[in-house]
């Protein structure tokens, strides 16, 4: 039950957030080897620079105002895994709705999946990942 909240500039339009938002879970669903009903995101849209404060430049790279910030809260996996989803959600972001690689920053939380509660999940009590994942890192 990963939890995704991502930060933008407001003023964009629904095509531009649905297209964010699909391309994360596409992301999720690929690497993660989620189940498409695994899907729970918020998006935080925030009026100009005085609520929504970056660096245009930090890293030494040009950032642009459409700059989006995804935090990725979720149990723990392996560096491999983690890296491998940075990744595949920046190359489905550049796709659509064609955000800019340098315009994208990511974080990961991870807890522990005796931290995570819905009702009527199944729990594996080995992975402590949701019990209908199979073959997934």
């Amino acid at each position: 039950m990963p939890m995704i909240q991502v930060w933008m500039r407001s003023g964009k339009d629904k095509a531009y957030r649905a297209a964010v938002s699909e391309s994360i879970h596409q992301a999720m669903m690929s690497v993660m080897n989620l189940p498409e009903d695994d899907y729970f995101q918020v998006t935080h849209e925030l009026e100009k620079e005085e609520n929504y404060i970056f660096d245009p430049n930090y890293f030494g790279m040009p950032r642009s105002p459409d700059f989006l910030m995804i935090r990725l809260s979720f149990n723990a996996r392996p560096a491999a895994v983690k890296q491998r989803l940075f990744e595949t959600i920046a190359d489905n972001l550049v796709k659509s709705p064609g955000l800019r690689r340098e315009d994208l920053g990511m974080s990961i939380i991870e807890t522990n999946f005796e931290n995570w509660w819905a009702h009527g999940r199944r729990v594996d009590k080995e992975t402590g990942t949701d019990a209908r994942m199979s073959g997934g890192d």
